[in-house]
């Protein structure tokens, strides 16, 4: 997996290797307004993560997921602040999320 200084760099690179579209979290699933695609925790992949952390600021860190899912023809990037899905998301949504964010 490639290194990147910053979240900027990361997002276009990604954008390159064709991860066009943008998610969200939801209760229980990403929502990519664009194409107003829901995937559910197991219709998608985690293909890359990259955690930013601006050296000014220690509580100020961002999560970068590459997400692809197959069945839906679709692969795009998911960007989160650390944790704030914690209260919104359900909890297969999370475990999923963590699962490849060690």
């Amino acid at each position: 997996m490639k290194t990147y200084t910053t979240l900027s760099e990361a997002v276009n690179d990604l954008t390159k290797k064709g991860y066009t579209f943008n998610f969200n979290i939801q209760q229980d699933c990403i929502w990519c307004a664009e194409n107003n695609t829901q995937l559910q925790p197991d219709e998608f992949e985690i293909d890359e993560v990259y955690r930013f952390q601006e050296m000014s600021d220690v509580d100020n860190e961002s999560i970068l997921y590459a997400i692809s899912s197959t069945q839906n023809n679709v692969k795009g990037l998911l960007v989160n602040a650390y944790s704030i899905y914690a209260d919104s998301a359900s909890t297969k949504l999370i475990e999923k999320l963590n699962s490849h964010n060690k």
